[in-house]
């Protein structure tokens, strides 16, 4: 009875009770495994130690990306059978390189070369094996599909980047855990639109395993981080989501997403994306030094120095994200090219609108019923 149920059972007969179902497993685990997380660190002393660049004043646990791993181990395990197993066991192998790798990063400090040869690892085991790849630009640049080597090396690049991108912004509490929330959801309405149910489950699953840690990072009690091994395994997602989105839209014109699918997902990562391109010029050219050297010259780091808080500066970022998302998703049907000009514009004018208020404020060029 039982095998003949899983034979018939598909899930998008039953899509609303799926998703919910897989998104509900995934939190549940999520809140039972960070007492005992809690309790590890502070029994073992696997703490983060307010220092020069630490913009906190006490001890905090750093195994937030613990949960969210096993979350995700315990979801694929359980429900994956029923959906792309390989595609599924293949992305639960990459979790796994990089969840070591964060975890030793975290707990012993990791060399830059190795972590970045583990991501190489994890993302060319999706890449070759599933052949998961972006294999053009819908237009975009005049590129439509590139070549077998060209495609494989710039999804390589796109994994490497927005991995790094999301690792770079872990700074202020929230704000990479609420964007990759953010990204997973908008990437669970994309999946759901182009019936990838794979992707749709993935995507909510990464939600249920991102609250109970939200609620706990945003907390002033029971303060949590994600540590490299948290934000390493949700860039990793993301970059996922991207790649499978962009490459799957490629394949027929007629696709829901064709002429969109580029800046759609620009629209989703614009701020780690951005500020990793402003704090590699800036260290680059004006500091005159490495790029990879750590500093506190990051936008959120900016929004602290205006006055904001934490949870004022990850909202507006959040915020921003999600009018961002939503213009771009609006203007789908525009040329491809007008749409990058657009969310690049906007996009840059947004999130630099508080700096050049501050401006016209301390300059004193503020009419008075703009001041706050």
């Amino acid at each position: 009875m039982i095998k003949e149920l899983l034979e018939n059972f598909n899930p998008l007969n039953h899509l609303e009770l799926w998703l919910f179902g897989a998104s509900f497993i995934a939190m549940i685990v999520s809140m039972s495994t960070f007492p005992a997380i809690f309790n590890i660190s502070e029994a073992k002393h696997l703490m983060d130690e307010p220092g020069e660049r630490s913009i906190h004043a006490k001890k905090t646990p750093t195994l937030g990306g613990v949960g969210i791993y096993i979350s995700l181990v315990v979801v694929i395990t359980l429900i994956g059978g029923l959906l792309d197993t390989k595609i599924l066991m293949l992305i639960l192998g990459s979790l796994t390189i990089l969840f070591f790798l964060g975890l030793k990063d975290d707990l012993l400090i990791l060399s830059p070369r190795k972590k970045l040869f583990g991501q190489i690892i994890a993302a060319m085991v999706l890449i070759v094996f599933t052949d998961t790849r972006i294999l053009g630009l819908s237009g975009l640049f005049g590129v439509t599909i590139m070549p077998y080597w060209l495609s494989v090396s710039f999804t390589l690049f796109v994994y490497i980047l927005v991995i790094n991108a999301y690792n770079l912004i872990d700074g202020v509490d929230g704000l990479a855990g609420s964007l990759a929330l953010v990204a997973s959801a908008a990437f669970a309405f994309i999946a759901v639109k182009i019936k990838d149910i794979t992707m749709a489950t993935t995507a909510v699953a990464t939600i249920g395993a991102l609250l109970p840690f939200l609620r706990l990072n945003l907390s002033k009690n029971k303060k949590i981080f994600m540590g490299d091994t948290g934000s390493m395994l949700v860039g990793f997602l993301v970059a996922f989501y991207s790649v499978r989105f962009i490459g799957s839209t490629q394949t027929s014109q007629m696709s829901l997403f064709f002429n969109s699918a580029p800046v759609m997902v620009l629209s989703i990562v614009f701020f780690p994306l951005l500020d990793t391109f402003r704090i590699f010029v800036y260290r680059l050219f004006i500091l005159k030094k490495s790029p990879f050297s750590a500093d506190k010259n990051h936008l959120h780091h900016k929004f602290l120095d205006l006055g904001f808080s934490h949870l004022q500066t990850t909202s507006f970022i959040v915020i921003i994200n999600v009018m961002l998302i939503t213009f771009s998703y609006l203007i789908r049907d525009l040329d491809i090219h007008l749409q990058f000009v657009l969310l690049l514009v906007i996009g840059t004018t947004l999130y630099s609108s508080l700096f050049f208020y501050n401006w016209l404020l301390v300059n004193k060029r503020l009419p008075k019923f703009l001041r706050l």
